[in-house]
């Protein structure tokens, strides 16, 4: 067994090869056919096999992979979810912003990032990017492995009281990332598409279209005094991503002969409510399609939702003791003291009391502490994909995440105990 540092250092591993959504699905893909899964695509008839393992794709940025079992009605579907975006600059359309000799790159904010982290950050952009050649249109994925863009502060000699009212940035006007200045000493000040079409090797005409988000090019690290905490960007939501994936590739539900999913989708940060989201249909297209496969009736396919469990699985808030009347005080999550149970009354987490019980027993079985969370009830509570799901498919939900903190900073930090804690109860789930 992984050591909490060998399993972390996989993670950070995960999410370095990850600074998009669409990387992140391309990289889940690696381990996935290191582990002997085959893809399915959703415009092919599906004829499963007998303990087969499968993956489907939709839109390059949201996916689902599934293990076949043995009677779907009666056992159901063991379930994880999580998602693949985190808040971030995404690149306009129209990018270009030049102002004086200055050369700047046009981002729009998606989500809910803390902004003010993103300057004097070293950042680049990735993502996925199409071109049109010779009448084909391809889709390709993009990742300049180098900082040139740069968001820098205003030096506090023209912003006084940045440290008393907090650093504000208007979005419109002062997010636009520093590219290039003309300076007849540099050979050249290419703009972002001409940066782009070098990337790709094509003329910028054949660019067609983009989705490019800024993304920090410092790499993950364990850090610490006995480096119990690591750092990186995009912890919410690649960590649950990691280990989800590392538990349905484990050799305990390679070997369970139980229909076993995980289903990563795109777009939670904002809403989820797109044909690829979790509040979209791709989830029950993927679950109707495997009981169709299975020549399993309408009736039974009901009878095994009904038999199903879903973990919802995001990140958590850690108690920050530099901040604590941000906190309900009778329910503060400690780093490295395992997975926390999330609660809500008002359903914005779809933990209940049966769901709970269930993960609490997964716990014991595995050998894992647990912790429960509750909102201030004064302060608006996040949500997650768990609620969406389980209205949509009648399946009982429990939401679960590992203790972190600064969540939505572009560097947000956590536990290297938790990341194990919670990749054996999943395993323990899988089983």
């Amino acid at each position: 067994m992984l050591s909490a540092q060998q399993h972390t250092r996989a993670l950070l591993d995960y999410i370095d090869a990850s600074p998009s959504p669409w990387h992140a699905v391309q990289t889940t893909v690696n381990t996935l056919l290191q582990a002997n899964f085959s893809e399915l695509h959703e415009g092919d008839a599906w004829a499963l096999a007998p303990n087969g393992r499968y993956y489907v794709i939709r839109d390059d940025s949201s996916i689902i992979a599934f293990t076949v079992g043995n009677d779907l009605t009666e056992n159901g579907f063991r379930l994880i979810g999580a998602h693949t975006d985190s808040p971030g600059l995404r690149v306009k359309p129209k990018p270009n912003s030049k102002v004086g000799d200055f050369n700047r790159v046009g981002v729009e904010v998606y989500g809910g990032p803390i902004l003010a982290t993103f300057t004097d950050r070293d950042l680049s952009l990735a993502g996925r990017v199409y071109v049109q050649k010779d009448a084909q249109l391809s889709s390709h994925l993009v990742h300049f492995n180098k900082p040139f863009l740069r968001l820098p502060n205003l030096a506090i000699h023209m912003n006084s009281k940045v440290n008393t009212d907090g650093l504000k940035l208007n979005k419109q006007t002062e997010l636009p990332l520093l590219l290039s200045v003309a300076n007849d000493q540099l050979s050249s000040q290419p703009n972002m598409v001409e940066l782009l079409a070098k990337e790709l090797d094509v003329n910028t005409a054949d660019i067609a279209a983009w989705e490019l988000q800024s993304c920090d090019t410092q790499a993950g690290a364990i850090y610490g005094v006995n480096d119990e905490f690591y750092a990186n960007s995009q912890l919410d939501n690649l960590a649950s991503c990691h280990a989800s994936l590392s538990a349905l590739v484990s050799r305990p539900s390679l070997n369970a002969q139980q229909f076993n999913v995980c289903a990563f989708f795109d777009h939670e940060e904002i809403g989820s409510n797109s044909h690829k989201g979790a509040d979209g249909c791709f989830l029950s297209d993927v679950l109707e399609r495997v009981a169709y496969s299975l020549k399993v009736s309408s009736e039974d396919y009901k009878r095994a939702l009904s038999n199903s469990f879903l973990i919802s699985a995001d990140m958590a808030h850690a108690y920050h003791p530099n901040f604590p009347d941000a906190y309900e005080p009778e329910h503060k999550v400690l780093v490295n003291q395992g997975p926390v149970i999330k609660v809500n009354a008002n359903i914005r987490y779809a933990s209940n009391s049966a769901s709970q019980a269930r993960f609490i027993q997964l716990c014991t079985q595995a050998d894992v502490p647990y912790q429960q969370y509750s909102h201030r009830t004064d302060i608006g509570c996040g949500s997650t994909i768990g609620p969406m799901t389980s209205a949509k498919l009648g399946i009982n939900t429990v939401d679960v995440g590992c203790p972190m903190w600064a969540m939505h900073s572009i560097r947000e930090s956590a536990g290297v105990l938790d990341h194990q804690y919670i990749t054996r109860v999943f395993t323990q789930f899988f089983a």
